[in-house]
């Protein structure tokens, strides 16, 4: 069955959302009018096309084309991240994870946008660009690094695979 994020955990995420930005934007070197500009937006579960919703993942980001540009849709898997907060038995906080998520997305929309990355790629190259991503955010999130943060960082780390959020 669906959860859905409550009205304090969309506040919670889209805090998470702004922290991210300043975070990469350090981080990157971006002018806040340049990080202004970058084309995407966050939707939670409630808000998404049936075809942005993805079984095991905490986000799926979306490309879409209009007239002579794109934007990214970032899809946030409400259920999944409830489910691992939940499984995690208070050990894993719905804050940090958020940032986390933020972050790690983040990073692909401004790699995607630079031309760092290309969003149409093969299963092989799409891993390895995982890969690469979550370095990145290891490395940014560095600056705001805490005990909760470390925690879901070491979820992620190369001995679980990225869906195996329960450590």
């Amino acid at each position: 069955m669906a959860r859905y994020f409550s009205p304090e955990e969309v506040k919670i995420a889209g805090m998470a959302f702004g922290s991210a930005e300043q975070i990469a934007r350090r981080h990157y070197r971006i002018e806040p009018s340049e990080m202004k500009s970058l084309r995407y937006d966050v939707k939670t579960m409630a808000y998404l096309d049936e075809h942005e919703i993805r079984e095991g993942a905490f986000a799926h980001l979306c490309k879409y084309e209009y007239g002579d540009g794109h934007f990214y849709r970032i899809c946030l898997q409400d259920s999944r991240i409830l489910d691992a907060v939940t499984r995690a038995n208070s050990f894993i906080r719905f804050s940090p994870l958020m940032l986390y998520i933020a972050a790690h997305e983040l990073v692909h929309v401004i790699r995607f946008d630079k031309g760092e990355a290309d969003f149409d790629v093969s299963v092989e190259e799409r891993e390895r660009e995982e890969e690469k991503v979550h370095s990145i955010t290891g490395d940014i999130l560095q600056s705001c690094m805490n005990q909760e943060l470390k925690l879901v960082m070491d979820c992620f780390s190369s001995r679980y695979k990225i869906g195996d959020m329960f450590c």
